[in-house]
């Protein structure tokens, strides 16, 4: 069904919607295995490449997000997956939402437009 062969390395870019706001939390990146177990347990699980290894969202931070509907673009190689976020945020920095910046002034610089929901130093404590 997906095209893994067009994307690099195998890994293809999935956007991540709220399905109830429809607000973009993040973007990610899953490969065939990931891909699988997300269909297998219904929860989103993606391709870390800073880690270089599968993870499943919310494993560390308990900030799950549950599959509710998957759409496949038409070259088949990116995904959108709208789920329901469980518990506070989708980024790892406490946001809500991985888009928490935007372009500012003479588009040299970030401007912050949310304020985190939690703690990442309480959430990931190791």
């Amino acid at each position: 069904m997906l095209n893994f062969s067009k994307g690099e390395k195998g890994l293809l870019p999935a956007i991540v919607q709220d399905q109830q706001s429809g607000e973009v939390l993040m973007l990610a990146y899953i490969n065939e295995e990931s891909w699988r177990r997300t269909l297998e347990t219904g929860k989103a699980h993606y391709w870390s490449r800073s880690r270089n290894q599968i993870w499943l969202k919310g494993e560390s931070s308990g900030h799950v997000q549950l599959i509710r509907e998957i759409r496949v673009d038409c070259d088949a190689d990116t995904v959108l997956f709208k789920v329901e976020q469980l518990g506070e945020a989708a980024c790892h920095t406490g946001h809500r939402t991985c888009f928490y910046r935007r372009l500012a002034g003479d588009g040299s610089r970030l401007e912050i437009t949310e304020t985190p929901v939690f703690d990442p130093a309480e959430v990931y404590k190791k």
